[in-house]
């Protein structure tokens, strides 16, 4: 994969343009929120398309809507399948938990009469 100059020089001037905004978002701090906001969303959706127009940005816009697709092929569990799954996970969550307690009470009860601490 070879990236051409001038697609590196807009990834550069992406990056400086997105820090200029920042800094002036900061710097015309006197200046009313909403104002600030917009002009750092303007910089920013100007960068995204500047981007988008490098072979980096194309790449990652064709996987984006790849994985779109993908994600409608998916075949989802239905509510039913999500309340059983949850509530087995629920109760093996409280068995291996009650079973460690007994095993925890069992093993405190051991060593309390080895130590002759307990009654």
């Amino acid at each position: 994969m070879s990236t051409s100059v001038f697609d590196v020089v807009k990834q550069v001037f992406s990056v400086i343009f997105v820090v200029a905004g920042v800094a002036a978002f900061y710097y015309f701090s006197e200046m009313p929120l909403l104002y600030r906001v917009l002009g750092l969303v303007v910089i920013v959706l100007l960068v995204l398309g500047m981007i988008l127009t490098t072979e980096m940005g194309r790449n990652i816009w064709s996987f984006a809507l790849e994985s779109k697709q993908e994600v409608r092929k998916v075949v989802w569990p239905t509510r039913e399948e999500t309340l059983r799954t949850t509530l087995l996970v629920f109760a093996m969550v409280f068995i291996v938990g009650f079973i460690l307690w007994l095993l925890d009470m069992f093993l405190f009860w051991g060593v309390r009469l080895l130590t002759g601490q307990g009654g």
